[in-house]
């Protein structure tokens, strides 16, 4: 078994149990479950912010401790301020170090779209989401038979939910892409290897079709990278370990997105 197939093996046991504890009547009964989503796909777009959604880990299978004592409070606020377009909240405990709890704080502290990232593979887990006050979800096509990424994708837009499918290769590519999807996120580190390639990316970027948002994922640790995958059709951005691995993540997502800026400024002076 690869890390992928353990972890989707756990999140069957992981789901079953939560389900069988707290009934769907009752997270339907949450603060957040009737309140208006906001939008990820318009905030990555915006003008004002950089297209960069900020993760929230604190560790992963790969890279094991990442930082284990970040505040969520102080990183999500942080990185808002530092001009992230939205955030990401890792909510798998066994692999990633992650709770619930980790997003309703984030939720509570900031206005902006925030995307629960999670291994989801059942409608219970998306009402979960909608639950602890997330906007979007993401929805691995790895991990998912394509009729049964579907589902979920509609049954996650009857919420009011957007959704992030996210690709390894062209071949999921081809065989997910469905019309309930928002965001397409091109991971650029294998589930099941955990090698990464920014190739990756720029290989799939023109196959993306033109109505979906274009996310790339994973292994961008340079502000230089952002401008190479913007102008190879590049909307948004999905940075956590270069983050977090800092004392300070907050900080070092200042210093990375004000060296952004400062390229993109200088890039478009160049270019007219």
């Amino acid at each position: 078994m690869n890390i992928l197939d353990k972890i989707i093996t756990h999140k069957k046991i992981e789901v079953a149990e939560k389900s069988s504890l707290v009934p769907v009547k009752l997270l339907e009964q949450s603060v957040y479950f009737d309140s208006s989503v906001v939008s990820m796909t318009k905030y990555i777009k915006h003008e004002d912010k950089t297209g960069i959604i900020a993760e929230f880990k604190r560790k992963s299978p790969s890279k094991g401790a990442i930082n284990t004592t970040a505040s969520v409070e102080t990183v999500s606020i942080g990185y808002m301020q530092a001009g992230a377009s939205a955030l990401s909240i890792l909510t798998d405990k066994e692999f990633f170090g992650g709770k619930n709890e980790d997003l309703t704080t984030a939720r509570k502290f900031n206005f902006c779209p925030i995307l629960r990232k999670d291994f989801i593979i059942d409608e219970y887990q998306i009402i979960e989401a909608k639950s602890i006050g997330a906007d979007c979800i993401l929805l691995i096509a790895a991990a998912l038979e394509p009729k049964r990424l579907k589902e979920l994708a509609v049954f996650a837009h009857s919420l009011g939910l957007e959704v992030l499918m996210e690709v390894h290769d062209g071949e999921e590519l081809d065989a997910s892409l469905n019309e309930h999807l928002d965001l397409i996120g091109v991971n650029n580190r294998s589930l099941k290897t955990f090698e990464v390639s920014l190739e990756t990316s720029f290989g799939l970027v023109d196959r993306i079709p033109s109505e979906f948002i274009k996310i790339s994922e994973s292994g961008i640790s340079q502000p230089e990278t952002l401008i190479s995958l913007k102008n190879a059709g590049f909307d948004g951005f999905l940075i956590g370990e270069n983050f977090m691995k800092s004392a300070r993540p907050e900080q070092a997502a200042y210093n990375f997105m004000h060296e952004y800026r400062r390229l993109l400024l200088e890039n478009q002076a160049i270019s007219q």
